[in-house]
Formats: C-alpha cells, structure tokens, sequence
C-alpha cells in the first residue's frame, strides 16, 4: 500500500464514476483513466480502498454511496441482467460490472447496505419509452439542483435514489415534449397523508423543465396559505435566488422592490444557488408568473409574458433547436373559479404557440374541487356539465394540445372512479402511480393494530391512542397536560443532544366540529382552561408527574432519544414549554376558514414565525392539504360518514423525527352520528381503522397487479375500478347513469393468502353455508396436533384433507353478501381443477384455542371446534379473519415457504396439495342447542386458503376482465341503459 492521500484517491474515484455513466464499468480501467494525468503514481488497488472504507472516510462513503445505492434502485437497465432493484442480487451484478474482490464487496456492504426498501407501484397503459437515462443525463440542471438540495436538507441517498426513481416513473409515461405530434397524458400519483407528495411533484417538474417543458401550472389547493406554502416550496428548492432575483442587487434596497423573500424570510440564505443566472450557465431561466404574496392575476407583462423567443423562426417551439434556449415559465395558482378563469382568458388571446407549447399541469389534492361533482340525472341528453374547477380544468387541456395532467392525491378514489369514457375529464388514463410509504413517516401502523385480532389493545394503541369514552369524561384537561408535558420533553431533548430543528415548532389539533360558532366556544373554553392548569403550582405539577409516570415514561423511546429518568429532572423545562407557548399572548389560535385572515396570522405560519407552540382549534379547513407542523398531540372527536374526508382529517400520520414516540392521539370512541331517532353511537378510532384497511389494500391490489406479463400490463387504470370495487362495495362511480364496462372474472393467487370477508347476515343463509361444510367437518380427526415453523409461534390444530373436488364442491354452493368479492377467486379455483398436474388436495386446518378463555362447541354434531370473535368492519363486510400466528405454518404446509415446519407440518406437505383454514366465527354470544352444537344460524363460516404453487402458470396474467357489453369492448364506460339483459 502506498502512500496516496485520501484526498487524491477521492478525487480520481469521482472522476472515474462520473466519466461511467449511468451504469457501472470496469473500475480499474476507468481509474486508471482519470489517475492518467494528475496522479499517474496514485495507488488504485483495492487494499487501499478497501482500508479507507473500514476506517469510516466520510467523504469516500458518501461518493460510493450515491453510485451504488443509484444502481440498487435503477428500475430495469440494460445492464442489469433481469435483477430486481433494491436486492442484493442486484448489487452483486453492480459488483461484477465493477469487477470487485469479495473483500472490497463485504467493505462496501459493509459501508453501503444495500437499501431494501419498496418501490413506486406503476399500473400503466403501454407507452413509448423517451426518458431514457442518457437523455436525462445530458439535461439535468435543475434535477441535480434539487438532488443537492435535498442532500443538504439531510435526505439520505436511499431516499434520493427512491424519488429519483418514483420521479422518472410519471416523467417517462409523460409526452415526448420534442414529439412533432401533439399528444396529452392523464396520470395519478398516490402518496399518503402529510408524506411528502410535494417533494415528488418537485422532483417531476425538475425533470420535466430539463426535458423540454416550458410552462408548469401547478393548482395549488384551495386557500391562499396553501398556494403560498406550495409557491415557496418551490421557490425554495427548485427555482432558487438567481430566478427569483432576475438581476436585482440584494444590497440595493431599490432594485428589491417586487422581490418577495429579501429581508422577511430567514430561510432566504436556504434558498437554492444556482451559481449565476441558469442562461450564463448553458442552461435556460425559469420565470416566475406568480409569486409568494400573489396568486395569478394577469399576465404581470401582459401576453408578453408568453411569448417565446425562438432560435429559428421557420421552426415550432417543440423543435429541439428552440426548445432547449427558451425560458420555463411557472404558475402556483390557486383552485378558485376567479383566479382559473383569468387564466383561461388570457390563454385565450394567445395565438399560434399554445400548439407548440409543451405544458405540465400538477393537480395537488386532485380529488378535492377537481373531480366532476355535477349529477348526471340533470345533464341535457348528449352533453356534460361539469362544476366550475373541473370545467376550467377542461378548458386548460383544452386551450394547451401538449399538456399533461398529472394529479397528487393521498385518498384517489374519486379520481379512480371519474369517467374514463369522458376524453375531456381528468382520469388517469395512462398511469396510476403509487409512492412507497416513506421512512421515518408515522402512518397506519403506528396507530392501528391491522394484524390483530384479539380485539384487545394492541401495540401501537396501547404506545399512541388514548381512547374518549362516556366512562372517561372528556379528557381534554388531560389531552392539554400532555401537550404540556411533550413541549417540556422537547425542550428537554434539544438542551441533550437532540438537533433542535425537529422542535422548531409545537403543536396540538383539537377538532371536534364542523361549525365555526362552536370552534370559538372550544378556543374560549380552551383559554380558560389553560389559565386555570395552575402549571406554576404544586396541584399543577403533581398532574403533569403523573401524567409522564403513568403514559410518556413508560412508551419512551428506547433507541437513544434522551427522556429523563424522573419528573423533577423534566421540571425546569415545563417553564420553557409554558413560556414558548404563551408567546403571542395566548396559547389558542382559531383556524376555520371564515375568512383568508384566519390563515394569515403570524402565529400560524410555520414558514416565517421561528416558533409556532400553539394549540389550533378548527374544523375542515384544517383538513386537507395544509401542513400542521410539529403536531404532537391530537384532540378528535368530529364525525362524517365520507370515507376520504375522514381520512384526510388523519393530520396525526406525518414525519416526528426525534419525537415519534411522545406523539397522542386522543379520539371518540362513543360519539354521536345523526340526530333523534337515526341517531347512533360510532367508534371513530374503529372507523379510521376501516379505512386505513382499505387504503392498504388497494395499494396491495395495485403491487399485485403492477409486474408486467410477456411485456404488457396485466392491469391498465382504466380497468381499477372493478377491482376496487371488490373490497370497497360502498364507492359507487361519480357518473352515476354509467357503470365501468369491465368485469372481474378471475384472480389468481398461487401461493398467496386469501382472505373473503363477504359473508351473509341472512340467519338462513348462515345455516346453508354451515351445513355446506358438514363434510368437511367430519372429515377432521378428533385430536388435534401441534402446528408452527422454526422460530415461530406454535399453535394446536385439528387437521384433515379433502380433495380438490369435494372442497369445490363446498365452495360453490356458499352464499355471500357480495359474490362478486369471491367469485373471481372460485373461478381461479375451478379453473385449476381442469388443469392436469396442478392440484391434487387440500389440508384443513381448524385451529384450536388453549387458553382458559376458549369458547369452544359443537358444529352441526361434530367437534368440539374453536369460536372465533370477529367484528364486520363495513356494512357486511368483515376486518382481518386471520390470526397472525397461523399465517407461517398454513403458507408452509401449501408449499408456498421454504421454512421448515414442525412433525405435523411436514407430514402433510405435498407438491400439489393447498391449505385452508377454518374459522367458525361468532359475533355476539351464540345460542346452543340440546347436544351442545351451536345453532347454526348464529355462525359465520369463515375460511382462508392458500392455493399450492403449482397452480400458477406464468404465461397467463393474475387477473382476467371481461367486457360487460362485448359489443363495444374496448369502451371504458358504458351506459346503463346500454347493458344487455
């Protein structure tokens, strides 16, 4: 090993990763190349390498970082060899095309673990491919900008590389903007809750304005506040000084005037360099058409404004040779009818460029004002009314031929049921992309208990949710001191260690209607409180030791965040967090939507005010698209019956770096919904829980469905809808005088587990489906055996096995409160049977219960079986049937898991040979008849299965669709009328 700098070294590597390209290289060779020169001595042997990554040099692990961890999640290259993204077969190919020893790889494994992570899901119509990495390579200015940026703001290179990719993924299904012919593309991205979609539209138009788009409209929400934290953003991240700047002298007062961010923004020093105006760069300008403090109103230069200069006149803007010098144009503009209409008229007046213009439109929250609410009953025979944004919307695709509509929206099923059929609406058409949950993001499983069953207080519950109910009074006395307590905690953790811009601000969110008289009262009643907390005093501060002894001690973080060990420690800071939220002259702010004031508050911009420590008192306003940062304690009890409204009212998901584990939620579990005698009791923390469930399983649906077959989409957007349907049968299509003319036949699962949960409420049908299984139930032995795989949890079960055809014969005579749920699975199932050399039998599985507890009975004289409590969820529809623990020994004995099982497991494994599980379930307490059988009008006959591998077949796509009128089988929508009898 020679004496080489570290310094050195680190500058031939970049020079020799940058000179590779996209893909990876022979190193040495490359090496070699760029040590020519500068340092032809320089020692590029893989020792010294490799003892510069062992002994942790900064510098050289953050360049390898970003290389391999760009390969590991590189979506199908050329150079690939087929390996997936993000495994470590992808990153031995990475290994063999650098052409590394095994010691240099365990080093940099070592250094650089390869980032398991999910990708984007992508349901796409075919599409010709143009983003091709070397395309997007040579004009990268402002993507690489925002990569930078993004690094600074801490973003870890796994991180980057996930939206770099989940970026390219809308960017590449757009329109080829040097395409002669004018084409547009309609696409859907779904992210979740406060998870960051904004980051990923940023990182679209970056790629986008590289790649030729030069005019972005971004609908920024519905609220001034909305649009102008959207603006910033962008501003901030993406468009940067020099454009925002266009010239002027900071230290010139004068040339100022009309710059907004000089002067009031502390972040202004944040705001992205570019280095010089990108047009001195040999890049191109990016020109601001509406600012922080001012939506559009006009064209501020008149039509001047777009009116682009071009190279060569005989030639269209799209012509590559004007394209790539003519300044991009941005807009922010509110969803008001007000401000689009303005907009419209002046596109109006343009003439002959908006032909040439390549356009991108980004719909943020696409499924509030944008979706066509209109009711189809009142349009006039052969025409469409839309509502004012969905019409001026239309008016925009229409005015721009080369515009491309992407919506951003965390709860799509409006957007998935607009009609496909209406040329000039928004559907997503062409792709429907679904964004990973985020790392870092609390989301559903940090509030919900999806896999548990038990219906006790699971995990995250028992860590974050603290339950209203009639027995426990109000508890918003209680919901204050923890807001309390969790600013002291804060402050506690910032004075040890803990970087204090996640403690930047403060928060607490008490919602519990939707009338703005009654938001007053609460903030009145809230102040009172407040002043009466005694939080100087003994009684004060014996409440708040308390309340940290009995809940946030206790749920601490155990992975190095510092908590005090007692409250005496944590006392001092309770004066701090007093203080910090005391500021402004009270603790309470009003937020609820009365008036565009109510948003302008000092106290409430999270952009410009160093320390927001407020409680905020609102109702839907505060629902929807605006960002409560820091919120830490959530007060719920409102309630509504629309499923995505309810989900957007979820403000408690987000990102709590450095607090996650202080973070409560404090929500109804015995409200009132109606009034007089439709009245009912709802558990609002149940119906979050049923919607979590089915935002979850969509997104299943889709990654099930994404991977292509022979090249060509199993699934296209157009046909989602009936496959929503299957598990969402209260969404009905916003069109409501058409229905989707596709329908699901078959869905095939080898080697999944599925789950119906579609069972009658009918006491009769309950007894058929009982007495269907009769021979199933007499064909289990008596004793029961013991069930379970290696290191996992072991379970007693009673176990038999029929064949194929007599289980098809149970399962075709069951009865169902939705069929339509089931019966794409039985058609997979029959069709099985009529394939030779696919599946033989099935093994039964009943599990039994040991503890104490176990509600045991007779079914139909056989048994004694194991009674199962389950809930319905949804109207008739079930939650989780399964228990967790039987998962692993059931997927086992189908032969669809390498892990190796106990005796009885393995006993009953075959090649051909799938598994059921039996779940007799009861809802309340049964009635038992004379020889102990439960009646059997009282038991759900719950099952899952999981079919064998061999019943799969790889050249046929997991689901099959059907049109409902073959007569116009390519039409996505129908009319009702229209169906045949």
């Amino acid at each position: 090993m020679t004496n080489t700098p570290s310094g050195v070294l680190l500058d031939i590597h970049t020079s020799a990763l940058a000179g590779m390209g996209s893909m990876p290289r022979h190193f040495e060779r490359w090496a070699a190349l760029a040590a020519d020169d500068s340092h032809p001595d320089a020692d590029l042997g893989e020792e010294l390498f490799r003892s510069l990554l062992i002994s942790g040099d900064d510098a050289l692990i953050a360049l390898w970082d970003r290389h391999l961890t760009a390969w590991d999640f590189a979506e199908d290259p050329p150079w690939g060899a087929d390996s997936p993204a993000r495994t470590d077969e992808r990153r031995a190919v990475v290994y063999e095309r650098l052409r590394f020893g095994t010691e240099l790889r365990k080093a940099l494994d070592e250094a650089v673990p390869v980032a398991k992570v999910p990708g984007a899901t992508v349901i796409t119509r075919e599409f010709t491919p143009w983003y091709t990495p070397e395309r997007a390579a040579a004009r990268s200015f402002y993507w690489t900008a925002y990569e930078q940026k993004l690094r600074d703001k801490g973003w870890s290179e796994a991180a980057i590389a996930g939206l770099d990719q989940a970026s390219r993924a809308v960017v590449e299904r757009l329109t080829d903007p040097e395409q002669p012919t004018a084409r547009q593309a309609k696409g859907l991205v779904v992210g979740y809750v406060q998870s960051g979609k904004t980051a990923n539209f940023t990182g679209v138009t970056a790629k986008a304005i590289d790649a030729g788009y030069r005019l972005v409209i971004v609908l920024g929400g519905t609220l001034n506040l909305l649009r102008a934290q959207t603006q910033r953003r962008l501003d901030m991240e993406l468009i940067g000084q020099e454009n925002i700047l266009r010239g002027a002298d900071v230290t010139d007062v004068d040339s100022l005037v009309g710059v907004d961010y000089v002067g009031d923004d502390e972040d202004w020093p944040k705001f992205v360099r570019h280095g010089g105006r990108p047009s001195t760069l040999g890049a191109f300008d990016i020109e601001r058409l509406t600012t922080r403090d001012n939506d559009y109103k006009s064209l501020a230069q008149g039509i001047r404004a777009l009116e682009f200069e071009k190279r060569v006149p005989a030639r269209p803007l799209h012509d590559p040779a004007n394209l790539h010098h003519a300044a991009a144009r941005i807009l922010v503009v509110k969803k008001n009818k007000a401000v689009l209409t303005k907009l419209v008229k002046d596109l109006k007046q343009i003439h002959g460029i908006l032909g040439e213009l390549p356009t991108l439109i980004i719909d943020d929250e696409s499924d509030q004002a944008s979706v066509n609410t209109s009711d189809p009953k009142k349009w006039e025979r052969g025409s469409t009314e839309r509502t004012a944004i969905n019409g001026l919307i239309s008016k925009l695709l229409g005015l721009l031929p080369r515009a491309q509509y992407v919506g951003y929206t965390a709860t799509p099923f409006a957007n998935v049921f607009i009609d496909p059929g209406d040329e000039e609406d928004i559907f997503p058409r062409d792709f429907l992309i679904s964004l990973p949950r985020p790392s870092g993001y609390m989301g559903v499983q940090d509030f919900h208990d999806l896999d548990d069953v038990g219906g006790g207080e699971g995990e995250a519950e028992r860590r974050h949710v603290r339950g209203i109910y009639d027995s426990t009074g109000d508890r918003l006395q209680e919901a204050l001191d923890a807001f309390v307590l969790t600013g002291a905690l804060k402050c506690y953790r910032a004075a040890h260690g803990v970087p204090s811009d996640s403690f930047r601000h403060h928060t607490m969110l008490v919602h519990e209607s939707v009338r703005m008289v009654e938001h007053t009262a609460l903030a009145l009643r809230i102040n009172t409180m407040w002043h009466n907390a005694a939080y100087t005093r003994p009684e004060g501060h014996a409440r708040l030791a308390s309340l940290f002894e009995k809940d946030f001690r206790p749920h601490a973080d155990g992975g190095g965040l510092p908590t005090p060990a007692t409250y005496d420690e944590l006392k001092p800071y309770v004066t701090d967090a007093r203080r910090l939220i005391n500021k402004g002259g009270g603790p309470v702010i009003v937020v609820n939507g009365d008036s565009e004031h109510d948003y302008s508050q000092p106290d409430l911009d999270f952009d410009r005010t160093p320390n927001v420590w407020k409680i905020l008192v609102g109702g839907t306003k505060l629902s929807r698209g605006f960002t409560v940062e820091g919120l830490t304690v959530t007060y719920y009890r409102r309630t509504t019956q629309q499923a995505d409204t309810l989900m957007q009212m979820g403000r408690w998901f987000g990102f709590r770096r450095g607090y996650r584990d202080l973070v409560r939620l404090y929500i109804g579990r015995e409200e009132t919904l109606g009034r007089g005698r439709n009245a009912k009791t709802v558990d609002l923390y149940e119906a979050f829980e049923a919607i979590c469930r089915d935002e979850e399983l969509f997104r299943a649906e889709l990654a099930r469905y994404a991977p292509m077959v022979d090249g060509r989409p199993q699934v296209t957007p157009a046909q989602i809808p009936p496959l929503v349907a299957q598990h969402l049968p209260w969404v009905k299509p916003s069109a409501r005088n058409k229905m989707f003319n596709a329908e699901l036949v078959e869905v095939r699962s080898p080697g999944v587990w599925e789950e119906p949960t579609a069972y009658p409420e009918d006491p009769d049908a309950l007894r058929h489906n009982t007495e269907c299984w009769a021979p199933v139930l007499g064909a289990l032995p008596h004793a029961p055996v013991s069930l379970g795989v290696a290191g996992g949890p072991q379970y007693d079960a009673r176990v038999g096995t029929v064949s194929h055809q007599d289980l098809l014969a149970v399962l075709c005579d069951l009865r169902w409160s939705a069929p339509g749920q089931f019966s794409p699975h039985l058609e997979f199932l029959l069709d099985a049977g009529r394939e030779s050399g696919t599946i033989d039998d099935w093994v039964v599985i009943a599990p039994m219960q040991t503890s104490a507890r176990r509600n045991e009975a007779r079914i139909l004289g056989h048994g004694p079986f194991s009674l199962a409590r389950r809930k319905r969820r949804r109207g008739s529809l079930f939650g989780a049937i399964r228990d967790p623990k039987h998962v692993a020994a059931v997927t086992r004995l189908a032969g669809a898991s390498d892990l190796t099982g106990s005796a009885a497991v393995e006993q009953h494994v075959r090649p051909r040979r799938g598994a059921l599980v039996l779940y007799p379930v009861v809802e309340s307490e049964p009635r038992i008849m004379s020889d102990g059988s439960v009646d059997p009008r009282d038991l759900v006959m719950a099952f899952a299965f999981v079919a064998p591998p061999s019943t799969a077949q790889e050249d046929r796509p997991l689901v099959r669709f059907r049109a409902i009128d073959s007569t116009r089988a390519e039409a996505a929508t129908i009319e009702c009328d229209d169906v045949p009898a």
